[in-house]
């Protein structure tokens, strides 16, 4: 799950030093380029310190996406730094994004508030993710979560939900593949979890 591929891209994008990750892991400093070199392996005890020093578990929130509800602005017009960043319990790959989720057409699968993350760019052709859920732009810019479903031509799709009418014959700019999904009750304990102070030791 953590590799020296995203290690060197946390040293790289957060201009931290492997002097400083080696003090967050509590090792000697050579440690860290023996490791980036492949002649040590990290251990289980080290993911946490150099996921949390090099920000590695954090993921962009580019928006909002609905589920019933239409959400603008488009995709282009959200900074490119984000809304605001989403903390998850384990690394991430520098490809993902993340949308919160806003309405209830596909309940009780998704709810309002889940966290959705998605493939920044679209690795596959439309007509793989017919039948699959994605988070979808349409060429008029609006976004969703839905089914994605076969249309009259292969130029246009479906969009079915649980609990919401199709939308039908419309045409797509761009699919996010979903790599994994947050429940909102989950986010809030791992919120809640990341302020809470830390007890000291005797």
């Amino acid at each position: 799950m953590l590799d020296v591929a995203m290690i060197e891209r946390g040293l790289e994008k957060t201009g931290k030093s492997k002097g400083g990750l080696a003090a967050a892991m509590g090792v000697r400093p050579g440690a860290v380029s023996e490791i980036l070199g492949g002649e040590r392996l990290v251990k289980a005890s080290e993911i946490i310190p150099i996921m949390q020093y090099l920000e590695l578990n954090l993921a962009p929130i580019m928006g909002r996406v609905g589920a019933g509800a239409v959400i603008e602005p488009d995709f282009e017009q959200v900074p490119p730094e984000g809304l605001g960043d989403i903390a998850l319990p384990f690394p991430i790959m520098e490809e993902t994004v993340a949308f919160e989720i806003v309405g209830d057409s596909m309940l009780p699968k998704y709810e309002s508030g889940d966290v959705i993350v998605v493939y920044k760019d679209q690795r596959h052709p439309l007509s793989s993710f017919y039948g699959e859920e994605a988070v979808v732009r349409l060429k008029t810019g609006e976004r969703y979560l839905k089914t994605i479903e076969r249309g009259k031509s292969p130029s246009v799709v479906n969009l079915t939900s649980f609990n919401a009418k199709p939308i039908v014959g419309v045409k797509l700019d761009w699919v996010g593949e979903i790599c994994l999904s947050m429940p909102k009750g989950q986010l809030e304990r791992l919120r809640a979890k990341s302020a809470r102070p830390r007890k000291k030791g005797r």
